[in-house]
């Protein structure tokens, strides 16, 4: 966490926006304003690439966002720090790890008065807008407008806060957040100046309620398993073994539908149940137990999240089709990305925080007409530690020295520097001393190159090695095979010299103890 004192992060900041204020004046007296291209980035909560059809999902197709991959590149690597939702976010508002932006987890508030990609775009004359999710506690800074969420916000009628004020809508959530955006889009911008829009939905996350016009999707299919449902982590250490976030355990009667959402209103209540009724009398009937239970669990669960995600894509495309037709599709950069990846059984999982590889993944598509190459891919590895230096670099903003990421227009231009990083750190620190945590994962750090991960469990004193190329579903660690030594010693190195990179102290995420693992979980 950040140790600066207050009145030298606002001396640094009013430098920044004074700094950003007279590049605006220069540039809007130049040809170069009008070519600043506008920012749509559009954000989801929990989007596994396993559930995208254009990283190849055998689960679902997500047309309208294969058409932005189609339109422009598709990063095959692109991992998150800290994959947990609001650490994930305060990393692409500062580019900075989650150690140094002061939010390690979701229980701390975001500090909104240090630096933000956003603040030093407004502050160079572009307009600012976040509609949808935050989730940072604290309110935004930086906007000329926002509409978000309160907290997580329900999948149905949610309250929202506007500029400050609590405002009521009725209706699916991910429907309202594309109205409100379109609606900005349409009168609520300012078309003399490029803006920078933050288009977030929280689907898909948890507890993947499905909107009106989903609720009985896939209802005649069976979504094909994953080979792994279900793991007996036979080599991996104490975390694997005492997590709570198991398909099998853990997902409660809400998750799987048996009961309905508390906030509907009567008609939203009757399609309700006109959809799971039938459904879950068939299963009450059944009396499934063992192997078979965690199937129909697998089911209930993966279909609602497949469901939730149609509803994104059905807005996503929306939205796109209406930068067509007024004409702001070629002055636009459109980016697609999600807070982190999740477990769609995996390991017979759901939620994400592990550094293995499902939820250490992160979709990243990008259109950029004219400068990114259609249909193209990207295979360097790329994080959203380099989100905010890459919104800077494409509106010709300099890139503060202190931000710890790395612009990807480079990439985006279709070359790849020689000296981009050949790994990526990663940290999770959601796990307490004093009481019980969210899913119960231990506290972790570790490296990943190309074709090795290594993680350390610190608090357990454990290490786990995995091999990608030989084993890409992490079902066997290597770390104790005398044939690694040598990757060890040497990712053991990479390890230290990337914390001594990034500032990483000694004692971060440390904690006295870890508490005795609990043997009463929900089921």
């Amino acid at each position: 966490m950040t140790t600066c004192a207050s009145g030298r992060r606002w001396r640094s900041r009013l430098v920044s926006i004074l700094a950003c204020g007279f590049l605006a004046v220069v540039l809007a007296g130049s040809t170069v304003a009008a070519e600043r291209p506008n920012i749509l980035f559009i954000f989801t909560d929990d989007h596994a690439t396993q559930a995208l059809s254009c990283y190849g999902s055998y689960r679902n197709e997500t047309p309208h966002l294969d058409r932005i991959a189609k339109e422009g590149m598709l990063f095959e690597n692109c991992f998150c720090t800290n994959s947990i939702c609001a650490p994930s976010r305060a990393v692409i508002l500062t580019g900075k790890h989650s150690h140094l932006n002061g939010v390690l987890d979701n229980v701390l508030s975001f500090d909104g008065e240090q630096q933000t990609f956003n603040e030093l775009l407004q502050g160079a004359g572009y307009q600012t807008a976040i509609i949808g999710k935050w989730h940072l506690k604290s309110e935004p800074v930086g906007f000329d407008y926002f509409e978000i969420l309160y907290g997580q916000g329900p999948y149905y009628n949610p309250p929202m806060n506007r500029n400050g004020k609590r405002v009521s809508h009725t209706g699916y959530t991910t429907d309202i957040i594309t109205d409100l955006t379109l609606d900005w889009l349409k009168s609520g911008r300012d078309d003399s100046k490029p803006f920078m829009l933050m288009f977030q939905h929280k689907a898909p996350h948890r507890d993947w309620e499905p909107g009106p016009e989903h609720l009985t999707l896939y209802d005649d299919r069976t979504i094909p398993e994953p080979k792994n449902l279900f793991d007996d982590y036979a080599t991996r250490g104490t975390a694997a073994k005492t997590q709570d976030m198991t398909i099998a355990k853990t997902m409660t009667p809400r998750d799987l539908k048996l009961v309905p959402p508390g906030n509907l209103t009567p008609e939203q209540l009757e399609k309700w149940n006109a959809a799971y009724e039938p459904k879950n009398e068939t299963f009450r009937e059944a009396n499934l137990e063992g192997r078979d239970l965690v199937r129909w669990k697998y089911q209930r669960y993966i279909k609602d999240y497949l469901r939730s995600i149609a509803s994104v894509d059905d807005n996503v495309g929306r939205v796109l089709d209406y930068l067509d037709e007024s004409g702001l599709a070629k002055d636009t950069v459109v980016i697609y990305s999600s807070d982190q990846g999740f477990y769609l059984g995996e390991h017979g999982w759901f939620d994400k925080r592990f550094m293995y590889e499902e939820s250490l993944r992160m979709p990243l598509l990008v259109r950029w007409p004219g400068v990114v190459e259609p249909g193209s891919t990207c295979e360097a590895l790329v994080q959203n530690l380099d989100f905010a230096e890459t919104f800077l670099d494409i509106a010709g903003v300099e890139i503060p020295a202190d931000m710890q990421g790395r612009s990807l227009v480079p990439l985006l231009k279709g070359g790849t520097p020689d000296d981009w990083r050949k790994s990526i750190y990663y940290h999770y620190y959601e796990f307490f001393p004093d009481r019980r945590a969210a899913h119960m994962v231990r506290r972790h750090n570790g490296v990943r190159t190309d074709r090795h991960k290594l993680i350390h469990f610190y608090n357990l004193g454990e290490w786990e090695l995995y091999d990608l190329k030989q084993d890409p579903h992490e079902m066997r660690n290597v770390y104790d095979d005398p044939k690694y030594a040598d990757v060890v010693r040497d990712l053991k190195a990479e390890l230290e010299r990337l914390m001594k990179h990034y500032q990483v102290p000694d004692d971060t995420g440390s904690v006295p103890k870890d508490p005795p693992v609990l043997k009463n979980r929900r089921s």
